[in-house]
């Protein structure tokens, strides 16, 4: 998948740089970068209606595969439905072990309270 998004984006970037050209080399009202390089030498190369329709047609061509070409790069980069850790293994999972809950003492019953004062009269001195 890399290689093919290598390729698709190696032509993408030459159809963006030949439009880029393409578009710069049109004739305009004047100010064309074909005025700054000698004036009428690209309407002698061409023809004045020939290389218009021929720099038209290259410019749709380029304009196409432009748009193709973000298109498929979009398609090719998007990488569906997933979260940030999609990719990372998921830690192993420890038992862990439960200890049995503390027991709270058990409140001292009335019967303690008998016997110790059963105690105290036993231990009266005479």
């Amino acid at each position: 998948m890399a290689v093919l998004t290598m390729i698709v984006s190696g032509v993408y970037v030459l159809a963006c740089l030949l439009l880029i050209l393409v578009v710069l080399l049109q004739q305009g009202k004047g100010g064309d970068i074909a005025a700054a390089f000698g004036g009428g030498g690209t309407q002698a190369a061409f023809g004045a209606r020939a290389g218009a329709s021929l720099l038209t047609r290259v410019t749709t061509v380029l304009g196409t595969l432009f748009m193709a070409g973000s298109l498929l790069l979009a398609i090719i980069g998007q990488r569906g439905p997933g979260s940030v850790l999609g990719g990372l293994d998921a830690p192993e999972a420890t038992p862990v072990e439960m200890e049995e809950p503390a027991t709270l003492p058990e409140p001292a019953s009335t019967d303690d309270e008998s016997e110790s004062g059963d105690s105290a009269t036993t231990e009266d001195p005479q």
